[in-house]
């Protein structure tokens, strides 16, 4: 346990001094960053390789973080947590907590409670929420273990997070589902 809480304060103080870490989540290896600064946000997507116009995930760690982010939140979003049984992001109006880049054209961000204990630590202990995109160059494969992540993602990462390395379990994506128009909720990515 002791290497598990160093490898959490590790994470966080790259964190903390605006880096890009490479980490396991609870579905696949993830490139992530603080989502309140913009500019750790800017040379994460420069890293992936992705444009400023596409939004990522951010992980929180309860819904007051998740209300933090979201300038709405349906009312059965706690009930829907609590019955979760599955990694499951939910696209909701964006506040202006979040970094600008995060932001989808229309004005939403995916936001995810985390249960996965290594992460809910890192995000609790960090107090902001946790970029969260697939280590992968844009457009290539999501790498499922982390002997799946291409070298240059794992040179380019400012901090690597050595915890789970060897793990081989197989997880896919979170399911995503989309607050409507009428506060409805519709399932994108089942």
């Amino acid at each position: 346990m002791v290497r598990f809480q160093q490898e959490v304060e590790a994470a966080v103080d790259a964190l903390l001094l605006q880096q890009v870490i490479l980490y396991p989540t609870d579905t696949v290896w993830g490139l992530g960053c603080d989502a309140e600064v913009p500019p750790a946000v800017k040379q994460l997507y420069k890293l992936k390789g992705r444009s400023e116009g596409q939004s990522s995930i951010v992980l929180v760690a309860d819904m007051a973080m998740l209300r933090r982010y979201a300038s709405a939140v349906p009312d059965q979003l706690d009930a829907l947590l609590a019955a979760d049984t599955r990694p499951t992001t939910y696209i909701l109006p964006a506040s202006r907590s979040v970094a600008p880049s995060l932001v989808a054209p229309d004005g939403t961000v995916g936001l995810r409670v985390v249960r996965d204990e290594f992460c809910h630590k890192v995000v609790r202990r960090l107090g902001h929420g946790l970029v969260s995109t697939s280590a992968n160059k844009a457009g290539e494969p999501t790498p499922a273990v982390y002997a799946e992540i291409d070298a240059a993602i794992v040179r380019g990462a400012d901090h690597v997070v050595n915890w789970r390395q060897d793990d081989a379990t197989r997880v896919g994506p979170s399911r995503v589902v989309r607050l409507g128009a009428g506060g409805e909720l519709e399932v994108v990515r089942e």
